[in-house]
């Protein structure tokens, strides 16, 4: 699919739904992949006659960062886009690791959306990206559900999170900064091999043609049959569903306490991302030991993240605080 102003605006519009003049946000960290899509989404706005903001995250891990953070505000600025540099704060970076600058930067920017009635967040995660995540994942031992990998449309923290990219190569994002002279920086961690994501970007990047058709293929599966999956894991949890507000939700002990691991797994992970208005869900090993309780009979108070779960006579109650 050839990347085009034209084209971007054709499937944006197929695709989802805006109010009739949407304010937007687009998370921008400089690179060639979130510069090709500010650009797209500005064309877009311009399109719709709306409102957009460039947010720049300041992660406050490599010593530049400040100095990057400027030097692609004023240059959005020359480009009449206007933007908004967020810091993060300084108490909260103290691994320094990947993981923990994704945390602190996607709550950066939902928050800023939240406080100024911004309702949705544009993401340049590519094609690329999505597999590299497949096998990230896949390597870690993901279910059915967590190979799926990366969804166009997902909500975090009251906020809807757009992907429009997935469909794109790294290669389609670079020629079309090219064609339009966009410029961008590179990031240094992107290449340092003691992470895990630049290390099997750079496996990929070695792997012969029939490596890569295969890995592709083992991904199409997944993105295939991942929906029949999804909708049987919220079909069983409807109809054990005993009560359900926005605090609580109760369903069925028996027929919950029968299911395999890995349906009740994906069932906890939904009831979680409910509570918390959150697309991500605590990690399998806390969520296996809860389901371990729960086949033994043996508890009565289980928190896991936040999320309480109580055992009672007949049904489970998961909820965001004791009720």
């Amino acid at each position: 699919m050839k990347l085009t102003n034209k084209e971007f605006i054709k499937n944006i519009e197929k695709k989802y739904t805006f109010e009739k003049k949407p304010s937007v946000a687009v998370a921008v960290s400089g690179g060639p992949d979130s510069m090709s899509l500010l650009f797209l989404v500005n064309a877009f706005i311009k399109y719709k006659k709306g409102n957009l903001m460039a947010l720049i995250v300041d992660h406050r891990i490599r010593k530049n960062s400040k100095e990057e953070a400027k030097y692609i505000a004023t240059y959005l600025d020359k480009n009449n886009i206007n933007s908004q540099i967020l810091t993060a704060n300084k108490d909260k970076v103290i691994k320094k690791s990947m993981n923990e600058a994704r945390n602190n930067r996607y709550n950066l920017l939902t928050d800023f959306c939240i406080k100024n009635n911004f309702l949705h967040l544009f993401i340049a995660h590519h094609k690329d990206d999505n597999l590299e995540t497949f096998l990230n994942r896949k390597i870690a031992g993901s279910d059915f559900y967590g190979l799926k990998s990366m969804s166009e449309l997902s909500l975090y923290n009251k906020v809807c999170i757009i992907r429009p990219l997935l469909n794109f190569s790294k290669d389609a994002l670079l020629n079309y900064n090219k064609k339009n002279k966009i410029e961008y920086i590179n990031d240094p961690s992107n290449f340092n091999l003691d992470y895990t994501r630049p290390t099997i970007r750079n496996f990929l990047k070695k792997s012969d043609q029939k490596t890569i058709k295969e890995i592709n293929k083992d991904f199409e599966n997944i993105l295939f049959y991942s929906p029949y999956f999804i909708q049987m894991i919220f079909e069983i949890l409807l109809k054990n569903i005993v009560h359900v507000d926005s605090k609580q939700i109760d369903v069925s002990l028996h027929n919950i306490k029968n299911l395999n691991e890995i349906t009740s797994e994906n069932i906890i992970r939904r009831i979680y991302q409910f509570l918390f208005y959150k697309s991500n869900a605590p990690r399998s090993k806390k969520i296996r030991i809860l389901i371990n309780e729960i086949k033994k009979l043996n508890f009565k108070y289980f928190n896991i993240r936040g999320m309480i779960v109580k055992k009672n006579d007949d049904f489970l109650t998961f909820s965001r605080k004791s009720v």
